[in-house]
């Protein structure tokens, strides 16, 4: 097979080798219950444990702030779910922003129909959510904050910390999907002030099926779901250990490597950035231009169809995408790109480029130099 060039991080990860190494012996050797007993439970829940230790580590939590789930959007679900139903009794209302993940979005949209207020707050033409406002928008009613902390189609990252700030100045609980930051941008559940924070493993190079909702101790939360004692009775059924014990090596790789990884590919983002510009008349970046993921290029080239773009560059061995990897398939115009002021045509002239580690100056030469025959040829045929 002909060496391809991944362009797609955003959407998942190879699972490094030190991940899967990590992972081999719990399928085989150390498969028991961790909820047995006998040695080999209790050596599957020794290493759910350290997982759980190496997780706190990598956000500035406690272990038993770190609940596991099957991956980001189970989370998301029940971070809103589980907080809002616990505090229905002191309000109804949630703040959100309209360029969240539909992970969030569609769990609102839910709450909505069981009789919760939702705002969704607007972004500026950067994709970004001012903390002005988060402040505007609160209400006596309000019972929780849901933003993110870097947007998964354009890049932008939010400031966290600030949201956290007013949240907890006005004693409300603070959620995060921090699913593209985990390995990208240093977390710290503390200085961000986060009450909730969502993440999933495959998208730092750990295994696809589990990530983890961070819970800070004291948070009033329904149990996601019932009918056993695991995860402290808070999500019944049995745990998913080699999935567990993945996540928690690659996250601890994830923090130990983010101002290498970040410097590195922040290069070759600019580099890429900088190449279709010059190769390419009228490409537009969107989302900011400088407070972005360090992997995350998205750009608009007006008047080309960005499926047709996307096809001949897979032809041509390179995998990029339009947008979210949850929204594939969908024939609906990007919601994030439509709330930045993005006309229809212009979302769907659109491409999302996101790199990695394993990526180098060379692909992005290759890149550059395919995409822009591309194009060309594209506008060749509509002249």
């Amino acid at each position: 097979m002909r060496n391809r060039i991944y362009l797609d991080h955003a959407a998942t990860t190879a699972v490094t080798p030190e991940v899967l190494e990590a992972m081999l012996p719990y399928f085989t050797e150390s498969y028991g219950n961790p909820s047995g007993v006998y040695a080999t439970g209790r050596e599957a829940h020794r290493a759910m444990d350290q997982a759980r230790r190496e997780a706190a580590a990598a956000l500035g939590a406690r272990p038993q702030e770190i609940y596991f789930t099957s991956g980001g959007s189970e989370s998301d679900n029940w971070a809103l779910t589980g907080a809002a139903m616990a505090r229905r009794d002191r309000g109804n209302h949630i703040i959100t922003s309209a360029i969240e993940h539909h992970a969030v979005l569609h769990t609102c949209q839910a709450l909505e129909k069981q009789g919760f207020q939702v705002t969704y707050l607007k972004p500026d033409s950067r994709g970004y959510v001012a903390p002005e406002a988060l402040e505007q928008a609160i209400r006596p009613e309000t019972i929780l904050i849901s933003l993110m902390a870097a947007n998964n189609e354009i890049g932008t990252l939010q400031p966290a910390a600030a949201y956290g700030e007013i949240a907890r100045s006005r004693g409300i609980p603070f959620h995060t999907d921090a699913v593209q930051a985990m390995g990208a941008i240093p977390i710290d559940v503390e200085a961000w002030q986060a009450d909730l924070l969502s993440l999933s493993a495959h998208k730092f190079h750990g295994p696809k099926g589990v990530g983890l909702l961070y819970i800070r101790k004291g948070t009033r939360m329904d149990a996601m779901i019932h009918g056993g004692a695991q995860e402290r009775r808070m999500r019944a059924g049995t745990e998913n250990v080699p999935g567990i014990v993945g996540m928690g090596k690659a996250m601890s790789l994830a923090a130990d490597r983010i101002p290498e990884r970040a410097a590195r590919v922040g290069a070759l983002r600019e580099y890429l950035i900088r190449g279709l510009r010059e190769a390419i008349p009228g490409v537009r970046l969107n989302g900011h231009p400088s407070d972005r993921l360090p992997g995350n290029v998205h750009v608009t080239i007006p008047d080309m169809d960005g499926e047709a773009m996307l096809l001949r560059l897979d032809l041509a061995g390179i995998a990029a995408s339009s947008g979210s990897a949850c929204t594939s398939g969908s024939v609906d115009p990007s919601h994030v790109l439509e709330a930045i002021g993005l006309s229809p045509a212009e979302t769907r002239s659109s491409l999302r480029m996101t790199l990695g580690e394993e990526n180098t100056e060379a692909e992005m030469n290759e890149v550059i130099r395919v995409l822009s025959a591309i194009v060309a040829d594209l506008r060749a045929m509509r002249e």
